[in-house]
């Protein structure tokens, strides 16, 4: 029994339906491309490593996969037509992830803008290319994922955090004006998964998970019609309740836990 309208129609039948998963070669993305193929849905996979595209479109009967580098706009531009000729825009999820511990006292400005172009400016391309075509058939569902490092300011995350606070705040303004044109929006905020963004990490993750258990989370928002998908929820709520603490708790609290 439901207890809440859906933010989003929910998507319980994935059976015929067309995905295109941006940044699927591995961790997050790839899982869910694995979910969402043993669900029915017809997946395409891009990303810039060719031959791991192609091994899983080998593993996978009836996917695509398409490379493509998402800051390339003329690429994106082509990459998103060839998508709706020869396999259909249902959903489109953004995926495509760079991630490098950065701190001030070792700025590194190519660093800032590779996390820049790579984590929010490939989804602004992504969305100058797929959504006049998304408006024109008045219907479908766009994902961009997100994480709880851009809930506020944490150590080690000068480049990485910004970049996906501009990308929740991009889902929010995106489901106000899409609401009502058919078009459904949803944000994930993933805690820490085991992935080889996060094998970089020298300290303790709390509450670890695996791609395919974030996966089968963001297929369960999917179907509760949710717009933020957040795991594992026994971290990612206490991330939340941090996003309301003042100042003046904020910090100290960060400094004790993290320990930096």
């Amino acid at each position: 029994m439901a207890f809440f309208t859906p933010f989003n129609p929910p998507i319980t039948d994935w059976r015929g339906r067309s995905v295109w998963l941006v940044g699927a070669s591995s961790g997050i993305g790839l899982a869910c491309a694995e979910a969402l193929h043993a669900a029915g849905a017809r997946v395409c996979v891009s990303a810039r490593q060719a031959a791991l595209l192609q091994d899983f479109a080998d593993r996978h009967p009836g996917a695509l996969a398409l490379p493509l580098d998402v800051t390339d706009a003329s690429a994106v531009k082509q990459a998103a037509a060839q998508v709706q000729t020869h396999h259909g825009l249902d959903v489109v999820i953004y995926c495509a992830g760079y991630y490098k511990a950065e701190t001030a006292t070792a700025f590194d400005l190519n660093s800032m803008h590779t996390h820049l172009h790579v984590n929010y400016t490939g989804a602004l391309l992504l969305l100058d290319a797929v959504l006049p075509m998304l408006l024109a058939q008045a219907r479908g569902h766009l994902c961009m994922v997100s994480s709880v490092a851009g809930y506020r300011g944490l150590p080690n995350s000068l480049a990485y955090g910004p970049t996906k606070a501009a990308l929740t705040h991009l889902a929010e303004v995106l489901y106000i004006d899409l609401k009502d044109r058919g078009i459904g929006v949803s944000v994930v905020h993933p805690g820490f998964v085991a992935t080889p963004l996060t094998a970089q990490n020298n300290f303790h993750m709390p509450a670890l998970i695996t791609p395919a258990q974030a996966a089968q989370s963001m297929l369960q928002g999917w179907r509760d019609g949710l717009f933020n998908i957040h795991f594992p929820k026994r971290f990612t709520r206490v991330m939340g309740l941090l996003r309301i603490l003042p100042y003046r708790w904020y910090f100290p609290l960060v400094r004790k836990f993290t320990g930096l």
